[in-house]
């Protein structure tokens, strides 16, 4: 059945621009092959909100999101920011208020690694070969969202971690929910041998868990899973795990991945939902024509399944890439010393590829 949907595009900061386009084009693509309705509008964050208007996330864009069917973001930051740690406005507010707002709870990262690219990763092939892993990460709690402490004399600093449990409750819902249809292995990593909330977020997944006897639950302090992220990713499936836990082991997965350029994710709630690449603004490339955009537009296909229901769709996005891949086609970041020269292409290539294959 024919769809109309209307979708947000924030670009962002830096390489946000060249990735968010080719995500577009992709959803037009797949709108005219199967007949559906996308309409499209823009809107600032980050960065380039503050400069147009001193707020990382200006009240045109929260009304904007709010009004819409689904969001296609791009990346967040700048370096002057990264230089400057006493800012108080600060690209990245703009990121954790659309999360609050629009009460983006979970965040997906799929783990997706396509055999083309086992030798651009740093780990051994037969390590990575078979590798499979949707990550739940908290969104909305942890230290990112607790109080924020500095002592008059500026020398001592403190964050709070805090979660409640209904927040644990939530997230550990869709992560057995999705568990279910998968491998009936869930992994649930924390640091409750030290920390307080860590121990509550356990105590809850542990509830959660009599609900759902056909999964098999594991529970593993966030050390262990970093270890074991990349000496055995073969023994993960889903894995649950709070805000600050997920954007480390999220980012160490991208290894097995072979790039950044590579993973999507998804963040939702129980409304609009977020789609965004893992990477970050690359503004050391910003502007080249270097940015790998399959990462956004795997974003797309996240969008397409989970917003939308499109399933066919999304696996028709996913072919073109493999393909793609096939060929030979690759960016700069997910080259090799075998990769054939004159196939390694810029953005615009890349992204022209993948419309073709579709």
């Amino acid at each position: 059945m024919a769809l109309k949907k209307h979708i947000l595009v924030i670009p962002g900061d830096g390489i946000g621009t060249e990735v968010t386009t080719w995500g577009k084009a992709v959803l037009e693509a797949i709108g005219q092959k199967f007949g559906h309705e996308f309409t499209f509008d823009e809107a600032l964050m980050g960065h380039a909100g503050i400069e147009a208007t001193g707020n990382p996330l200006p009240d045109e864009t929260l009304a904007k999101a709010k009004a819409s069917d689904a969001i296609l973001f791009g990346a967040i930051g700048h370096i002057k920011y990264d230089n400057d740690p006493s800012a108080k406005v600060r690209p990245e507010q703009g990121l954790l208020k659309i999360r609050k707002e629009l009460g983006l709870y979970a965040n997906l990262r799929p783990i997706m690694l396509f055999d083309e690219l086992l030798d651009a990763s740093s780990l051994k092939p037969e390590i990575l070969k078979g590798t499979d892993i949707l990550f739940f990460r908290e969104l909305t709690g942890d230290v990112y969202f607790g109080e924020k402490k500095r002592s008059e004399d500026r020398n001592t600093a403190s964050d709070l971690m805090i979660y409640s449990r209904y927040e644990v409750e939530r997230i550990a819902i869709k992560a057995y929910e999705a568990a279910r249809v998968r491998g009936k292995r869930l992994c649930s990593v924390d640091k409750a041998n030290v920390l307080e909330a860590s121990r509550l977020w356990r105590e809850v997944v542990q509830e959660i868990a009599k609900q759902y006897p056909d999964v098999e639950t594991e529970h593993m302090f966030i050390d262990n899973a970093a270890m074991q992220l990349v000496k055995n990713p073969k023994k993960f499936d889903v894995v649950l795990t709070a805000n600050l836990f997920g954007d480390i082991l999220t980012d160490e997965a991208s290894q097995i991945a072979g790039s950044m350029g590579m993973l999507a994710s998804a963040s939702i709630g129980d409304g609009t939902g977020f789609f965004e690449p893992i990477h970050g603004s690359a503004h050391d490339i910003a502007g080249q024509d270097k940015a790998n955009p399959l990462a956004s537009i795997l974003s797309v296909a996240l969008m397409l399944e989970i917003s939308f229901g499109l399933k066919e769709e999304a696996k028709l996005i996913t072919s073109a890439i493999d393909k793609t891949l096939k060929q030979g086609y690759r960016t700069g970041d997910i080259a090799d010393a075998h990769t054939d020269k004159s196939k390694i292409l810029g953005t615009k290539a890349m992204g022209q590829k993948v419309l073709e294959y579709l």
